[in-house]
């Protein structure tokens, strides 16, 4: 009998090329030149492995002399926004707020030509290519535009937005006092000291493996006794999701790269946070707080503990919120933005494929010039 086809060999031998497969990522995410903490092994494999229906993602790895230098997951799109046109995008799922692909640094030029090339080869990408969660002054975001430009391969910016970034030479106090109005100082003060007269209230930052599990347990336990839970959209609502969460972050705890904190009333959890690392930067992923306390605005005093535990970090340069625009709490709190910008990018190709995917381009960016047209914003 041949054993490779045997269904527990063939279990072991997909076992076995996909622990090979993060290996290499691993090393890639360890030298790349923009930080995605999405991308990196600890999430992409936990979102892999939990929120990818079946062969809906496919991996675009660039190669150069048996050396990968570059990741990009891919997922087909029916709709292109409002328009019935299928595309190819960089997957994201539902807890995803960053998409810039894993390249190797010193490669970005190297890593995009071979992420179109293998793009414009494949017969299963419909009409375009749509880039969603891009740093506008990020090193993929530069490259992507000269890549293009030479090949002349057109590329459209077609939405952007601000979201706040810290990023500060400054203490987590100097910080606070210069970038926060005086008036909301003294109300956090105000809230501080009437949640002390409760009980005793700590901060904590995760630093025991054997905690992990039941820190989990938690945050799932408070986000879904909130808004979320009552909406549907809390990571508990579903089993695949919170399996998800927790083996992302036992991942990223393992590769030293979960920053988890919580704020406590008497030992018991009035706020959690979950921020996940990579490189010199941190993404914060998800923050849940008691809703019921929320006169003491516990969701605030959790920021300004993270605000102190990043700004007394030395290997943490940055941290990107991931907030939605216009964000009325963690705004007021942080004064540095980030630029996130989606791109459409034509795709090539042989005879029909060619003409069709620019009918497409041409038809995505006629429909926007309307738009714009009717706006007023021509």
């Amino acid at each position: 009998m041949d054993m490779a086809s045997h269904p527990a060999v063939a279990a072991d031998q997909a076992r076995a090329l996909a622990i090979g497969q993060r290996a290499r990522w691993a090393d890639l995410a360890a030298h790349a030149a923009e930080p995605n903490a999405f991308y990196a092994p600890a999430m992409l494999g936990a979102a892999l492995d939990h929120l990818a229906a079946p062969g809906t993602v496919r991996l675009i790895e660039a190669m150069e002399n048996d050396r990968l230098i570059g990741l990009l997951p891919v997922a087909i799109m029916p709709r292109h926004g409002r328009l019935p046109i299928a595309c190819a995008t960089n997957w994201t799922h539902p807890h995803s707020f960053f998409g810039t692909p894993l390249i190797r640094a010193g490669y970005e030029a190297a890593a995009w030509t071979a992420f179109l090339e293998e793009l414009d080869r494949a017969f299963w990408a419909p009409h375009f290519l749509h880039l969603s969660g891009l740093d506008a002054a990020g090193a993929n975001a530069a490259t992507l535009e000269a890549v293009c430009t030479r090949q002349g391969r057109a590329r459209r910016e077609i939405h952007r937005y601000d979201r706040a970034l810290l990023r500060s030479d400054l203490s987590a106090d100097a910080y606070w006092e210069a970038h926060v109005r005086a008036k909301k100082r003294k109300e956090i003060r105000r809230l501080q000291k009437r949640l002390a007269e409760l009980g005793t209230v700590e901060e904590r930052l995760l630093t025991d493996r054997a905690d992990l599990a039941r820190w989990c347990g938690e945050f799932l336990a408070l986000e879904c006794a909130g808004w979320k839970g009552a909406e549907g959209t809390a990571m508990a609502c579903s089993a695949a999701h919170t399996a998800f969460f927790r083996a992302a972050c036992a991942a990223a705890f393992d590769m030293g790269q979960l920053h988890f904190l919580r704020v406590d009333l008497d030992g018991r959890a009035i706020a959690m946070l979950v921020n996940f690392r990579h490189l010199d930067g941190a993404f914060s992923f998800k923050i849940a707080f008691d809703e019921e306390m929320g006169r003491f605005s516990p969701g605030v005093l959790i920021e300004i503990a993270n605000l102190a535990a990043v700004q007394g970090d030395p290997t943490i340069g940055w941290m990107d919120s991931c907030a939605a625009p216009d964000h009325p709490m963690i705004d007021s709190l942080w004064a540095e933005r980030r630029s996130i910008v989606q791109y459409r990018v034509a795709l090539k190709g042989a005879g029909s494929i060619r003409l069709r995917r620019a009918a497409a381009f041409a038809a995505a960016d006629g429909v926007e010039r309307l738009a714009r047209l009717i706006r007023g914003q021509a």
